[in-house]
């Protein structure tokens, strides 16, 4: 083609970023369909008790992060052969909508900084209420149709192998577990309270978003950077 030397080598260069691009948004999108469909996450979110669902702030960022991984792969794509065909149009357009996917990015990245905690939080209030409801229930006589509020804090402590909000409670309710009042625990023997596992477990999951958010950032800034040099060598190219 007509582009050579320096100007051949961002050619290529821009290619192999473009392919690391392409590879980088099927793995946000195999990682945020995991997220969607991994077994604990999805016990906890689906739960729901006389029609209060559980927060659904994670379920929303992970769509959003779908949305994002299919968009890259397309906009690798469109790189890649944007780079290969050395057409100035394809690689504006690439440009174009890498500029948009950082800005983006950067805004996302800021709003997820500042709301970091409020998934767990929100979390962590649905179980106090559920918790307090299933206590309240113990000591009524008043029959429930439905799923009950124990049925529900027990999908909790099952799925994240926790039992009570703090030590206190977590020794009360084995307590009352054992004198058959109550049977909400989970059936192996666990001291960890459910306010740590929350935590533990949403913002494990929010450190990986975040890991992730920051390769493909310097990766744009790269691909951003080599088309616009191979915009203007294929410009300034005797043969176009």
């Amino acid at each position: 083609m007509g582009v050579e030397g320096c100007t051949k080598c961002i050619k290529y260069l821009l290619f192999f970023f473009n392919f690391i691009f392409w590879l980088a948004g099927g793995v946000i999108l195999g990682v945020a369909l995991w997220l969607r469909h991994e077994p604990q996450t999805s016990n906890l979110l689906e739960l729901q008790l006389d029609g209060a669902h559980a927060p659904s702030t994670f379920y929303i960022s992970v769509h959003i992060l779908i949305a994002v991984g299919a968009v890259m792969m397309v906009v690798g794509f469109l790189g890649c052969y944007g780079a290969i065909q050395e057409s100035q149009c394809l690689l504006g357009t690439f440009f174009a909508c890498l500029v948009i996917l950082f800005a983006c990015e950067v805004a996302a990245g800021i709003w997820g900084f500042m709301h970091k905690d409020t998934v767990s939080t929100e979390m962590i209030h649905f179980y106090d209420t559920v918790y307090e409801k299933a206590f309240s229930e113990t000591v009524s006589t008043e029959q429930k149709e439905g799923p009950t509020a124990a049925n529900v804090l027990k999908v909790f402590h099952e799925t994240l192998r926790c039992c009570g909000k703090g030590q206190v409670t977590s020794i009360l309710t084995r307590f009352t577990d054992k004198l058959r009042l109550t049977d909400i625990c989970p059936s192996s023997e666990t001291s960890v309270n459910c306010h740590t596992r929350i935590n533990e477990l949403f913002t494990d999951k929010i450190y990986l978003i975040g890991i992730a958010a920051l390769v493909v950032a310097v990766i744009m800034i790269f691909e951003m950077i080599f088309s616009m040099v191979l915009c203007c060598g294929i410009r300034n190219s005797p043969v176009y």
